[in-house]
């Protein structure tokens, strides 16, 4: 008979026992993976076996006497709803950080992590600061996860076949990729750079899997080295269909052969990347004899500078969202009443799935009525989730993965009875977020720009009012990799990298109102060239990439300048002539309705 494992409210008592067993006062969760990347597969999901978090971004942890579990602005009433309050306190990560928190809970104790599933610069964030020298907080890397000692049933590690990502929608080589790289590891005198975030391996080696459902990805670690070729550590039985299609240069071993690689390099440099690299690999680095170098990823930035293949495959990918959007906010106007939430994402989802090329989500559809709406990345629960009755604000915010493309949209909508009208309340609020949007999508600045310059564009008009949202407004998203995807970004957060032609980021302001409604507006940007140029140099724009009717009944023109009603006039004129050709019957009346100036 298998072994099973606690009960939720009996977990955190079974990891103390394994905590005392090893001599530790308390352990450090975060939600991550031995990639630390934002998706992991059921075999990974500690933090949610544990605490009944789900959300994509946290950590606990557990001491003797107390416990917590932290995440960000975007899950804070997850928290409180998922989270067994007897158990658990709950905080904000920025507003109350683990930093703070442990030192006050833990000076003098030693607390465990797992080094594999901790990045260097995460350990260090987490060390008190003015703590005495007897008080300090000690950080003990753990052998044995205590997590994985009491989780008997714990599901198996993905394994799927690692595949191609054909030369005509990668748009460059791995050879060339890889020469390019090669060649700054060299002028910084480093003789390999190690890998562990999967995007970065997938896109330098051409390659993807289906480990995660959402991210098409085989997970597994990688060496470059400074002359170009390259060491993947993947399971050999994962090339089942042959590794015949990898480029010259490049050699698979068992991922049990990564240590005996690393302290190869005894005596020489080593890059990895503190964010994004487990912090096991600067132990053993250390242990090798090897001199680890901290520095950021060097696939990252050239990932996100999409060529001219990757961007005109992500066209087309926007392109079919488009028309899986209409269809959908078509068929919602006249069937959606009376529908559960998660039944309307099983809607969505079919409409984008109908196209052939679409091979999977991005990301679990977000569907939110009402109240729902206002939790930013809510996720509806058959059985708990609301139905959509009449006069209700409705968010959903979803994607889909091509072979060419990835995609995400957030639309928000108005479902009311015959005549009626949205509040005056929330039709100021969506056509603030709408001139936020707007500000951003018009947007023209000089090149070498971060991202956090123009973050105020999108919030300014929501300011005027007193409102505002907690998360940022844009992130970089993949070409048939991550739905989120860095170094850019638009954000307060001050970020350094500048925004720079070839980069795909998302425009997406809102307002959440709890426990009434939440209004979201996303649609994805390429930067790209301005024919403007200044006196100081290039200037740089944006083109929009989506194209999905904007709802009307939640616009209040009043509010709008000249200049913001001709913008959208002219989307849903160039809507209506990308995706009316698509669509017939009453799916077509509806678009021009929802296309037709205001």
């Amino acid at each position: 008979m298998p072994f099973s494992s606690p009960s939720l409210c009996e977990r955190p008592a079974a990891v103390r026992k394994a905590l005392r067993d090893q001599s530790l006062d308390g352990f450090i969760l975060p939600r991550g993976d031995g990639y630390l990347g934002e998706y992991v597969a059921p075999s990974d999901e500690r933090l949610a076996w544990l605490t009944g978090f789900t959300g994509s971004a946290g950590l606990a942890i557990v001491l003797e006497d107390k416990a917590c579990v932290f995440s960000d602005g975007r899950y804070t009433a997850q928290m409180e709803e998922q989270v067994p309050h007897d158990l658990w306190e709950r905080r904000h990560i920025t507003l109350d950080p683990p930093q703070q928190w442990l030192g006050v809970h833990a000076a003098g104790k030693r607390i465990g992590y797992d080094p594999r599933l901790v990045s260097p610069d995460q350990l260090a964030a987490w060390q008190p600061r003015e703590q005495e020298p007897e008080d300090q907080t000690r950080f003990v890397a753990v052998e044995m996860n205590p997590v994985d000692l009491v989780w008997q049933d714990r599901p198996t590690p993905p394994a799927s076949i690692v595949t191609p990502q054909p030369l005509e929608l990668a748009g460059e080589t791995s050879a060339g990729k890889r020469q390019k790289i090669a060649r700054e590891l060299r002028n910084a005198g480093q003789a390999a750079m190690i890998l562990a975030d999967c995007t970065s391996i997938a896109w330098l080696f051409n390659l993807r899997g289906q480990d995660l459902e959402m991210l098409p990805v085989a997970q597994g670690y990688a060496l470059l080295m400074a002359d170009g070729k390259a060491a993947l550590f993947m399971d050999l039985a994962r090339f089942s269909q042959g590794s015949d299609w990898l480029e010259e240069g490049i050699e698979v071993y068992p991922p049990q052969e990564l240590k005996k690689h690393l302290h190869a390099f005894t005596g020489q440099k080593v890059r990895l990347d503190p964010a994004t690299t487990p912090a096991w690999f600067v132990e053993q680095l250390e242990a090798g004899g090897v001199t680890p170098v901290l520095a950021p990823d060097l696939c990252t930035l050239p990932k996100a500078l999409k060529n001219l293949v990757e961007q005109e495959g992500h066209r087309k990918a926007q392109a079919l969202d488009g028309i899986a959007m209409a269809r959908f906010l078509s068929w919602l106007t006249q069937h959606g009443i009376g529908k559960s939430e998660t039944a309307l994402a099983v809607q969505l989802n079919g409409f984008r799935r109908a196209a052939p090329e679409c091979v999977g989500l991005s990301f679990e559809t977000i569907s939110g009525v009402g109240p729902n709406g206002a939790s930013p990345h809510y996720r509806a629960e058959a059985g708990k989730d609301r139905v959509l009755m009449p006069n209700s604000v409705y968010l959903v915010d979803s994607g889909g993965q091509y072979h060419f493309g990835t995609t995400d949209i957030t639309r928000t909508v108005w479902l009311g009875e015959a005549g009626a009208q949205p509040p005056q309340h929330v039709r100021n609020a969506f056509t603030r977020v709408l001139k936020g949007h707007i500000a951003l999508a018009r947007a023209r600045f000089p090149a070498g720009t971060p991202g956090y310059r123009l973050d105020t564009l999108a919030r300014a008009a929501l300011w005027e009012a007193g409102l505002d949202y907690d998360h940022g407004t844009g992130h970089g998203i993949g070409s048939y990799l991550s739905v989120h995807e860095g170094p850019q970004s638009i954000s307060p957060t001050p970020r350094p990298t500048a925004l720079q032609a070839g980069m795909i980021l998302s425009n997406e302001p809102a307002y959440y109102e709890p426990g009434a409604f939440g209004i979201r507006i996303e649609n994805l940007l390429l930067v790209r060239e301005s024919s403007v140029k200044g006196p100081r140099g290039p200037f740089l724009e944006f083109e929009t990439l989506s194209y999905t009717p904007i709802d009307r009944q939640l616009i209040d023109t009043a509010l709008l300048t000249p200049q913001e009603r001709r913008w959208v006039d002219a989307y849903h004129a160039e809507t209506w002539r990308r995706v009316s050709p698509h669509l017939e019957g009453k799916e077509r009346q509806w678009l021009e309705t929802a296309c037709a100036p205001l």
